[in-house]
């Protein structure tokens, strides 16, 4: 399984970027993609994540309501849609991927490199 993310950088606050990440050798629809981030100084928390088998999406307390995660299938891309970023967004973005959605919740699977966010 291969993550590669991108679209992170420098943005003004209110701005509405967009992350993509490349998914790669799953054997089948079983798993679970998502999305973390970790804010300085903080422990890293769940943004979002969806079901490859069921479309099921799931979200943090954090991205309700501002963040939208969805699948371009025929890319093999996750996409993570943030609206109206603030200072305190500013962190490293992480694309995951585990069996089940209860599993990366629970920090197992395979992480990409991460994604450099900051707003001001």
């Amino acid at each position: 399984v291969q993550l590669v993310e991108s679209g992170g950088g420098s943005v003004q606050a209110g701005m509405s970027p967009t992350l993509s990440c490349v998914a790669s050798g799953f054997a089948d629809s079983n798993y679970c993609l998502g999305w973390f981030r970790q804010l300085p100084g903080k422990e890293r928390e769940a943004v979002a994540a969806m079901s490859a088998s069921n479309g099921r999406t799931y979200y943090g307390a954090s991205a309700k309501g501002r963040f939208t995660i969805s699948r371009d299938i025929s890319n093999n891309t996750l996409i993570l849609q943030m609206n109206s970023l603030k200072p305190e967004d500013t962190g490293m973005y992480y694309c995951a991927a585990a069996g089940s959605c209860s599993s990366l919740k629970g920090g197992q699977g395979r992480w990409g490199q991460g994604t450099q966010v900051t707003v001001s």
